[in-house]
């Protein structure tokens, strides 16, 4: 019952921000601009790094998202590289790190071009085994005011085994951003409750295929 007034709180929260950035002083030129110009997104590396799991999409590795050399552009508080990667090795056998954010601790992500093609994020993710323990996602959006707006996009449930968390979805490519235009958003991942968890390999969609 906790955590679903936590998580409606936080989904309530959400839809305010949405709201806020809605009413923004726009006009119909301007619509687009709601959120902050990223310019032109540079093309990335992908891959079907999820395919085993029946995810055909293209994935690009967010910036820093293996954690193997550190965290360059992360802002980490209760949160530090740690020893062991994810099980699957997706990046490769030769990685040896994640990242583990502790109890109250959160990890924000440096800033990532997205535009309307990309659809959704995804990593994997563990827990210490505290049944009281959840992580929350929020992508947090730049308006063109200068504005920061975080909106929650996911929440995780305790797991002891490294697993591929779902795609979710990115808020900020649903703002009004024409076709070809990019803004940044940063992610920040959140522990809530008792536990610890860890993330590995945060992948990003960089362009929706059927």
């Amino acid at each position: 019952m906790r955590l679903r007034k936590t998580f409606g709180r936080m989904a309530a929260l959400g839809a305010i921000a949405v709201g806020a950035v809605a009413m923004l002083p726009s006009t119909a030129a301007a619509a687009p601009l709601l959120v902050a110009d990223g310019g032109p997104c540079a093309p990335q590396p992908s891959s079907k790094i999820f395919s085993r799991w029946g995810d055909n999409r293209e994935y690009m590795l967010a910036p820093g998202g293996s954690f193997e050399q550190g965290a360059p552009g992360w802002t980490l508080k209760g949160a530090t590289i740690a020893a062991g990667n994810e099980s699957y090795n997706v990046g490769g056998s030769g990685q040896r790190y994640s990242l583990r954010i502790d109890r109250g601790g959160t990890a924000t992500s440096p800033p990532i071009c997205v535009g309307l093609e990309h659809p959704s994020i995804r990593f994997f993710a563990k827990n210490n085994r505290l049944l009281l323990s959840t992580m929350t996602v929020e992508v947090i959006v730049t308006t063109s005011l200068g504005l920061k707006v975080a909106v929650p996009i996911g929440l995780l449930l305790p797991h002891s085994k490294w697993k591929p968390s779902p795609g979710f979805l990115m808020i900020g490519n649903l703002l009004p951003l024409m076709p070809g235009q990019y803004t940044p958003v940063q992610f920040r991942f959140r522990s809530i409750g008792l536990g610890s968890w860890w993330i590995d390999d945060f992948y990003v969609d960089p362009r929706r295929r059927s």
